[in-house]
């Protein structure tokens, strides 16, 4: 293995990588089509070139491993040699969806732009944010000499106590794969390939590289893969990230069906597939569709180098598909942007902060407000503040997409054992909720307490005029979770809210989580991981600065026995242990579950409350080929806002079925009105059949509303049967 890893990045190669890096494409080829161009190029590569491209390494040391060169390397996620003669330049992967990570703060000083998580992001229901933050991560990655980032998470949430929903974009196929397509556009607009990731199923943390995940094609075209097929379509991402789990039988990175069935033939997709890191079990794969192996010295070999080459000398793997894989690589790097020379330089550290406030105040939900507490009311002059490290910061997720900003972060360890226990620790990112608030009211008393004590905390609290509970979850990749807060929290909470009646909690989670103290507040926020602008933009909305505009991208249950799975499948058993998980929901993921079952969540998808109020009207729907539909928005009341109209498939001739198929984001004055007009998906309408998307002749009725459970218009419209193929 170490002779192998050498070839990667020998000493007396560096010189001569480093002054190719990004070198200018051969100009003969410059004016071809991304296609002609690959070929062109490929064409002229050695044997040894071409494979060089099929495997990747991390470019650092890892404890356990065999030592590797890494001299002049920058660490990273993932590191290939480019080929200066060629115009090909080195192919610096890094982290992630939420910002330019740096891996265990290895390159001493390097920090980034934390944007709110995914899922606050999701929240927002806006592909302009999504495609705005995705703009700022790729600056950033540009200007740091990255140009791949492993971005792009778009697996559904169907088990809500997965450890990375934060980094991913809700339960919705069509709302994730909206977003997901628009911040990757946004990243590659910057010359930078972007995944999508990780395909397929990868819904759960726990027995993540073992467990085998078990459905049917229909449902799961229905659902997972069309988040997929709709991010792909909209983004068009350089690279697709296989998942570490099975499907069906089969490893994700080595499933044939998924990878060249349906990517390469059905959705016609060109970039190249890379393997999850450490997700590659054999040297088949290659033929079963994965492009190339990443973090290659996490695998038990590099496949794709010296028995790869073994296969086509045996003529067992055709010269072809090594051609194919190096055109699909090279292919995305063109088709970007990316093998394009940029400067390294700094980037508007500034301008980028604004944004990720931007964000997290579009994102952040208000739940529960109870005889309007708030805004804060302007009567109030102590404020309690109680919990969550409010004085130090917010809450962000771990795992591979932590980002490190600017300041001073509060890093709380963990602990544990395994592949991942190095990443688990609580990063609070440096923007305290207590700073911002005493800023945004001056002429307020506010006043902290960590929770630590809970007479302390209900005796601060039954002195003020409103007490504000920060609760905290942490979430992490590598590890599930729960619906419960935990440390004790929830009796903290419910302390607080005896002591004192005029009781606000503020929740820094990245799922959803119980809330039996919710009759006893007065007042509900979720602020999710909001970035690390996160405590000014949660002041803004208390104070009322910012109108709350979030909606629920995933349904909060009232408690596991609502969930399709109560007990999570493998938890609790050792990591490697062969395990089965079936999904009884099918295609019908989260508030489409309960609507089929006739469960009543906590709190369902699509929800969020305002400081104003909107009322719909004039729903007009039109029929044909692709459907349209309009309704007219207004803000009928006395501040300005933000909404979220959403349209759902209700029923269809006669049978009752729950299905998003449009949303809007809109800003009106009050008193403003707006006519939102939307083309529906007809994917969204139809059943996957084995001859492909079959809509059904017939009546559809439609609603739309405020959330997946508050339809305020209807109407009906008949729809020719049509079938499209995938």
């Amino acid at each position: 293995m170490k002779k192998t890893l050498f070839l990667f990045a020998t000493a007396g190669t560096m010189a001569l990588i480093h002054s190719a890096a990004g070198a200018a494409p051969l100009q003969s080829q410059s004016k071809q089509s991304p296609d002609a161009r690959a070929a062109a190029v490929e064409q002229q590569m050695t044997e040894d070139e071409r494979f060089q491209l099929l495997h990747s390494i991390m470019p650092f040391n890892i404890p356990g491993l065999p030592k590797i060169d890494v001299e002049g390397l920058t660490p990273t996620a993932g590191y290939i040699r480019g080929i200066p003669r060629l115009g090909i330049p080195d192919l610096y992967e890094t982290d992630a969806s939420l910002g330019v990570t740096n891996p265990l703060q290895l390159r001493k000083g390097d920090v980034s732009t934390a944007l709110p998580a995914s899922i606050l992001t999701a929240a927002t229901f806006s592909p302009e944010l999504a495609h705005a933050g995705g703009v700022v991560i790729g600056r950033e990655t540009r200007a740091k000499g990255f140009n791949v980032l492993l971005a792009g998470g778009v697996n559904l949430t169907r088990e809500p106590r997965n450890g990375r929903n934060f980094e991913y974009l809700g339960e919705d196929p069509l709302l994730a794969g909206t977003l997901a397509g628009a911040a990757i556009d946004g990243i590659q607009s910057q010359k930078v390939v972007s995944t999508v990731k990780h395909y397929v199923l990868n819904s759960q943390e726990t027995l993540r590289s073992t467990i085998d995940a078990r459905i049917s094609e229909a449902a799961l075209r229905m659902s997972d893969l069309l988040a997929f097929e709709i991010a792909i379509e909209k983004g068009k991402p350089g690279a697709v990230m296989c998942a570490y789990n099975q499907i069906n039988g089969d490893y994700a990175c080595g499933n044939d069906f998924l990878l060249n069935k349906v990517l390469k033939q059905d959705w016609g997709y060109k970039g190249w597939v890379m393997s999850d890191w450490g997700a590659v079990h054999n040297v088949d794969y290659f033929m079963k569709g994965l492009d190339q192996q990443s973090g290659a010295q996490l695998d038990k070999q590099i496949w794709f180098d010296g028995p790869l080459k073994t296969l086509v000398k045996a003529g067992k793997v055709p010269q072809s598909r090594v051609s194919d894989a190096v055109r699909r690589v090279l292919r995305s790097l063109y088709a970007t942007g990316a093998d394009i020379a940029v400067p390294k330089g700094d980037a508007d550290m500034d301008a980028h902060a604004a944004e990720a406030r931007k964000v997290a105040e579009a994102g952040i939900v208000l739940l529960k407000n109870e005889g309007d507490i708030l805004p804060l009311m302007q009567s109030a002059r102590s404020v309690a503040v109680i919990g969550g490290h409010a004085d130090r910061g917010v809450l962000s997720g771990a795992g591979s997409s932590q980002v490190t900003p600017k300041g001073d972060v509060t890093i709380i360890p963990v602990g544990g054992t395994g592949a991942m226990a190095s990443w688990a620790r609580m990063l609070f990112m440096p923007s305290s909720p207590v700073d911002a608030l005493r800023k945004a009211l001056p002429d307020t008393s506010v006043n902290y307490d960590s929770g630590y004590v809970l007479d302390s905390a209900a005796a601060l609290a039954a002195n003020a005029d409103v007490a504000i509970v920060f609760a905290t979850q942490w979430s992490s990749e590598g590890f599930d979770g729960s619906l419960s807060l935990p440390e004790g929290q929830d009796e903290l909470i419910a302390r607080v809210a005896a002591a004192n009646p005029n009781t606000i909690v503020v929740l820094e989670t990245g799922n959803p989580v119980k809330m039996p103290w919710l009759d006893q507040v007065k007042a509900v926020v979720e602020a999710w991981y909001p970035g690390q602008e996160g405590g000014t933009a949660i002041a803004n909305v208390l104070t009322g600065a910012v109108n709350p505009g979030g909606h629920l991208p995933i349904t909060f249950p009232r408690d596991e026995s609502q969930l399709p799975n109560p007990e999570l499948t493998g938890f609790g058993k050792p990591e490697g242990s062969a395990e089965t998980i079936t999904y009884p929901e099918g295609a019908k993921v989260g508030y489409r579950w309960y609507a089929a079952k006739g469960l009543k969540p906590l709190f369902p998808f699509g929800y969020g409350l305002s400081y104003t109020s909107f009322a719909y009207s004039d729903l007009r729907l039109s029929g044909g080929a692709a459907p349209k539909v309009s309704v007219t928005v207004t803000n009928s009341g006395k501040r300005a806002g933000s909404d979220v109209p959403q349209l759902y498939l209700t029923a269809r001739n006669g049978e009752k079925i729950e299905r998003l198929v449009g949303f809007d984001r809109v800003e009106l004055r009050p008193g403003e009105s707006r006519t939102v007009s939307m083309t529906i998906d007809p994917r969204l309408l139809a059943d996957w059949t084995g001859k492909g998307w079959t809509v059904q002749p017939g009546t559809y009725s439609f609603a739309a509303g405020h959330s997946a459970t508050d339809f305020v218009l209807t109407g009906d419209v008949k729809l020719p049967g049509q079938t499209l193929r995938p």
